[in-house]
């Protein structure tokens, strides 16, 4: 079977998998120096712990096995560091990782969890400011905090019960802002009933923070291997033996970081168990100062709305707009055509004063949920010693790097010292019918457009 054929999802159409095609991402213009020392795999190698995919999970994973637990360890990323949503994401390093409310999680799994969820998520965000620091990694970092504004009258309301719930569950003071004072602090934007103040996060060059990670893995003595596909997984005794074109890499563990590129032709313990979507990001050229001050929009503050397609946008260091957006439900390059258009059209209604201004950049890439809308980090069934680490549900960036890191414990035979709720050592449930998840996809796509605009 082809490497192309194991690395297809069968909800998309192959192109999206293909890793010859630089991506044409803004980040990737300004990605900054490429990590030495990252090789394509030739020949035959043992380690440890060999690692499918060097996006965060998987390169988190391998430096903090390297310098934390002093194992050998080989990564095993198909296209180029950062090729996939660690290279194509909009750079919010906020919480998030799960489709669930705070409540929700609270009444389904108990108060113990939900704290350690609430917790795992801050710690999450300060573990990329950490390893930043103590590697060397200039991600650029802007704004702090995230925004989410109501678009609706009654999203407003959705906000107000989620700053209620904080304080009750949590017991902690999250403000909401009216549109007078949502401009006053250099934001202003068209459907604004007023925001949420969520006091954690902050925005980031991703490309640069994965180049920095593989970095900092190297120097770690991780080996990380960029274009090298897996293409056959085998049992060879008690270990693991993975085929690449180049070679093969036997190791007594494995650790899936795949995300939205899950290679469900491997093996059928792993089909079916992820949905990748799309996200479809766009960057203007820089826009001026008198540009930034007729729109009222002065700050580098990370942006969301409330709906359930969400748009999210932040200004970059060099003062140009990032406005990205959920949907789509075809690769086809004409899809992607029409969905920029759309996309150009939305942005000039929420910002009139830059309706003229010309977009630099577009692309899109998967982000990746599970069925039951949480992550996953647990043991693949059927496979002794294979984990896998995924389904974030858009919110990667943070979430990714904790996984990373706790995935290295639990494959170290170590407990794991930051926290972690039980819930997520769960295999993700397969979709019911998992042939039919483009026909899912499109049904709900419909739903939530319909419900977004509702007032």
């Amino acid at each position: 079977m082809s490497s192309s054929a194991l690395a297809a999802s069968p909800v998309y159409e192959p192109e999206l998998h293909d890793r010859s095609r630089p991506p044409a991402t803004y980040w990737h213009r300004r990605g900054g120096p490429l990590p030495v020392g990252v090789d394509p795999l030739a020949g035959d190698a043992a380690a440890d712990v060999a690692i499918v995919g060097g996006g965060f999970t998987g390169l988190s994973a391998a430096l903090h096995l390297a310098r934390d637990h002093g194992m050998s360890v080989r990564v095993l990323e198909a296209g180029a560091i950062g090729w996939g949503a660690s290279g194509r994401n909009g750079g919010f390093c906020c919480l998030g990782g799960g489709g669930r409310g705070w409540r929700e999680v609270w009444r389904r799994f108990g108060e113990q969890e939900a704290r350690s969820w609430f917790a795992a998520q801050k710690a999450a965000i300060a573990l990329v400011a950490d390893l930043a620091r103590r590697h060397r990694i200039d991600l650029q970092r802007t704004g702090e905090g995230e925004l989410v504004v109501a678009h609706r009258p009654r999203r407003r309301e959705a906000l107000e019960r989620e700053a209620l719930e904080v304080a009750e569950l949590f017991g902690e003071n999250w403000e909401i802002l009216e549109p007078g004072e949502l401009a006053e602090q250099g934001v202003r934007l068209e459907e604004n009933h007023g925001a949420l103040v969520v006091p954690y996060g902050f925005g980031l060059h991703p490309l640069r923070y994965a180049r920095g990670l593989a970095r900092a893995a190297v120097e770690q003595g991780a080996r990380v291997h960029e274009r090298s596909p897996v293409v056959a997984w085998e049992r060879d005794g008690r270990l693991h033996r993975l085929h690449t074109e180049g070679g093969t890499v036997r190791a007594a563990r494995v650790l899936f970081a795949t995300n939205g590129h899950t290679p469900e032709g491997l093996a059928p313990e792993l089909a079916g168990r992820v949905l990748p979507v799309l996200s479809c990001i766009l960057v203007t050229r820089p826009l001026t100062l008198s540009e930034r001050a007729a729109q009222g929009w002065t700050t580098p503050a990370l942006v969301s709305d409330t709906r359930r397609l969400l748009f999210y946008m932040r200004l970059l260091p060099d003062d140009r707009l990032l406005f990205g957006a959920r949907g789509g439900i075809t690769g086809r390059p004409e899809a992607f055509t029409r969905r920029v258009a759309w996309m150009r059209r939305r942005l000039a209604a929420r910002f009139p004063a830059w309706r003229h201004v010309a977009v630099d950049h577009a692309w899109w890439g998967f982000a990746c949920l599970a069925r039951d809308r949480l992550p996953h980090l647990a043991e693949i069934p059927g496979r002794p010693g294979a984990w896998a680490a995924l389904a974030y549900h858009g919110n990667g960036v943070a979430m990714a790097s904790w996984f990373g890191a706790a995935a290295a414990a639990r494959l170290a035979g170590r407990g794991f010292d930051g926290p972690l709720p039980a819930f997520v050592g769960r295999p993700p449930p397969r979709f019911l019918l998992p042939s039919l998840r483009p026909v899912m996809l499109a049904t709900a796509y419909a739903l939530y457009g319909l419900r977004d605009r509702w007032p």
